[in-house]
């Protein structure tokens, strides 16, 4: 599909972006390695767990609301998509980074 540019914009707040990077689809992916892919709906998730099943790759599903359902203004629409972005946050420090020397225990 295209780019889309509330994605651009709360990524902008973050002072992050997403370059040149255009969408692509798990069949553009293909021949591609990874060791991880994390899907955001369940379609998502069954074409990844589809494509994978003869492959060594961990496949997580991480569920979202999908912001592009959102109507009404633009405020409240890019309110949807902050929500995305600050869940996803949430979750990737929850799994990649580490956790802090007082919770080492955790």
């Amino acid at each position: 599909g295209e780019r889309d540019p509330f994605v651009d914009a709360v990524l902008a707040e973050d002072d992050l972006s997403l370059g040149e990077r255009q969408p692509r689809t798990l069949e553009d992916l293909e021949d591609d390695y990874f060791d991880l892919i994390v899907t955001l709906a369940p379609e998502a998730h069954h074409a990844a767990l589809e494509l994978t099943r003869s492959l060594a790759v961990e496949v997580e599903y991480w569920p979202m609301p999908d912001p592009t359902d959102t109507g009404g203004t633009r405020e409240h629409i890019m309110a949807a998509y902050r929500d995305v972005r600050e869940r996803l946050k949430t979750r990737i420090s929850r799994r990649f980074l580490l956790p802090e020397a007082g919770n080492a225990a955790d």
